[in-house]
């Protein structure tokens, strides 16, 4: 069969079966295009997305302007590693940086390359700044923490699907209860060697966790009185996802690093970063990390492109006024329902909570129901399902979006 030939959506999945890893359980459909908040798959059936990538496309599929940046790059330069300089990812480093309001920024291309970068920036600062003997910096994390998946940071992972027969794990973090802020002092106020403070600002894997108000600005704080580094993961709930261009601007936070990805390509191409002002980023020096394809110029095209969209379309205050809504009818079928519990979120990173148990099947056959209805989502710990539709949607299509949704889960009352 030529790789151009169309298949079926039964072909491509056996296709994947076949030869593909199986590290993923996708829902069972099959999408070939893409273009603002819907999809279509192979057989031409146009679907609402309310995943987003896991929230990487923030500016809709395929935004036009993200797509034009990103072709007319490849047609000029697309890698020179960083043997050479290349004539946009300065331009890139400093729109970024000055939109973020830090010294500087550090490219890498996967969000979990990103939070590595980070780990390896606060060890650092921690030996060469804070004073603290090599090898001995502990850096503090949340339970039901989701990171990424490299050897290191599923060593302070509680998930044990993600963890188990992957030993032996990476030393020197300290797992806290997420939203508890007595923990973190405590932890921080015994150790002397903890060097930073992990934490993301709304635990989306963990089921869209959103902490108690002022549990950021408060740990923020208590991490300035240790002279211990505050590192935020906005890998997800970052460029305008929450309501906010970071979420931890809802609380006026200023991370002493800062993590992105996902959005930060609208979903286009793999871009991450990581933001430092110069008394942290300044201990990295050439030869301690690095990528091949980090700061690469498509990325930083991309990526400027990207940002440029976010703000020109005013998507954090989309996100902000979208996510009340939705929460709000949510809120109201939930009163007369027994079948979803809670609605939760901020911005138009939400969840629902189905009433059931974590091992039930629920949530996983109320979204293929919701696939048969024309909206994709997708279950996460068992009875949660998470919406993050991409933010350039309208009112309009987002009330629609909501009565598919009560529609769905009235069928399994």
């Amino acid at each position: 069969m030529a790789v151009l030939d169309q298949v079926t959506s039964q072909e491509a999945i056996e296709l994947e079966n076949k030869y593909g890893a199986h590290n993923y359980h996708p829902l069972p459909v099959v999408l070939s295009r893409g273009e603002g908040v819907h999809v279509w798959d192979v057989e031409g059936k146009q679907y609402y997305d309310f995943l987003s990538a896991y929230s990487a496309v923030n500016q809709g599929h395929c935004h036009p302007k993200i797509v034009a940046a990103m072709t007319a790059q490849a047609q000029t330069l697309t890698l020179t590693s960083r043997a050479f300089y290349n004539d946009m990812l300065g331009k890139y480093e400093k729109f970024a940086s000055e939109l973020f309001n830090f010294d500087k920024l550090l490219p890498m291309n996967t969000g979990a390359e990103a939070v590595e970068t980070a780990l390896k920036l606060c060890r650092k600062w921690a030996y060469e700044v804070k004073g603290i003997d090599e090898n001995e910096a502990e850096i503090v994390v949340c339970e039901n923490n989701f990171h990424g998946r490299t050897t290191t940071i599923i060593s302070f992972s509680n998930d044990p699907v993600a963890r188990k027969n992957f030993g032996p794990y990476t030393n020197g973090f300290i797992k806290i209860e997420y939203n508890n802020l007595d923990a973190l002092e405590q932890t921080l106020q015994n150790n002397a060697n903890v060097a930073g403070f992990l934490v993301e600002p709304i635990q989306g894997e963990a089921g869209v966790y959103v902490p108690s108000e002022g549990y950021l600005s408060k740990a923020k704080a208590i991490c300035e009185k240790y002279n211990v580094l505050f590192i935020a993961d906005e890998v997800q709930t970052g460029i305008a996802r929450t309501g906010k261009m970071l979420a931890v601007d809802h609380e006026n936070v200023k991370p002493d690093i800062l993590i992105l990805g996902k959005a930060l390509s609208g979903g286009a191409y793999p871009v991450s970063a990581v933001l430092a002002n110069d008394p942290i980023m300044n201990v990295i020096k050439p030869g301690n990390h690095g990528s091949t394809f980090g700061g690469n110029p498509i990325a930083a095209a991309v990526a400027i492109a990207a940002l440029n969209v976010v703000k020109d379309e005013d998507l954090a205050n989309n996100a902000e006024e979208l996510g009340q809504l939705f929460r709000s009818e949510l809120s109201k079928f939930i009163e007369a329902s027994p079948i979803v519990s809670a609605v939760r979120g901020k911005g138009l990173l939400n969840a629902i909570l189905i009433n059931d148990t974590e091992d039930s099947d629920t949530a996983w056959n109320i979204c293929l129901k919701l696939r048969d209805h024309g909206l994709l989502a997708k279950p996460t710990h068992g009875n949660i399902i998470r919406f993050a539709p991409p933010l350039v949607m309208t009112k309009e299509q987002l009330l629609d979006c909501i009565s598919i949704i009560i529609k769905t889960l009235k069928e399994f009352e």
